[in-house]
């Protein structure tokens, strides 16, 4: 088996674990309209219909990391992402995300979490957006505050990921990559919110709120 195959095979056998997690705690319950800590989930940008992605290609400039890029496709298992909490500082599992809150996005595939830092993106010159670190740890750059309206993230809404140690919010322009990744749209940060900088949560498995004492966000 690959190496890439490996990284493949064990995303897929982390998200099933979720999967049945949900099925196990979430029996009888009822529906429920917000985001949770613990939860699996997609992520489109409403502007330019694509979604967060990340893959095992490192950008050629910059910081040399794992690239993150927009992909439209909906049914590509390489776009899904973990909501953690900060690093030293677990969210209870099944609890909503309140708006305002921080927390950490971990690429399902490679175990890298979405981060910026003062690098320049190769294509249009804002902020590089990469995903760092292994098995889920990296460091305090991986963290983005939720910006939304209310009192908590809901499934529904757009809302916006700030970046907490550099102030810039996560977005998509347009600019194409071509080769290995042609077609595929750069992620960067920006200084000010707008139209770009809107997401919301697609494909993904929810965890539903639990009774049980604080448990880490960790599978």
């Amino acid at each position: 088996m690959s190496f890439i195959q490996a990284l493949h095979e064990y995303g897929f056998m982390k998200l099933l674990f979720v999967l049945l997690c949900v099925l196990a705690q979430g029996e009888g319950s009822d529906e429920f309209n917000y985001v949770t800590c613990g939860s699996v989930v997609k992520l489109l940008n409403t502007r330019h219909n694509v979604r967060l992605h990340s893959h095992d290609v490192k950008y050629g400039s910059g910081s040399g990391q794992q690239s993150v890029t927009g992909v439209e496709a909906a049914d590509d298992a390489n776009s899904y992402w973990r909501i953690r909490g900060k690093p030293n500082n677990a969210c209870q599992r099944g609890a909503p995300i309140k708006c305002g809150q921080t927390i950490r996005l971990t690429h399902m595939s490679t175990g890298r979490n979405l981060h910026s830092h003062h690098f320049v993106s190769p294509l249009s010159g804002n902020q590089e957006v990469s995903a760092f670190g292994e098995s889920g740890e990296g460091d305090d750059l991986d963290v983005w505050a939720v910006q939304c309206s209310g009192m908590y993230w809901e499934r529904d809404d757009g809302v916006r990921f700030k970046h907490s140690g550099t102030d810039v919010f996560l977005s998509i322009t347009g600019e194409q990559y071509g080769h290995p990744i042609r077609g595929q749209k750069e992620v960067h940060g920006m200084q000010g919110p707008n139209s770009n900088s809107q997401w919301k949560t697609m494909e993904g498995v929810f965890i539903k709120p639990s009774t049980e004492p604080l448990r880490h966000d960790e599978l």
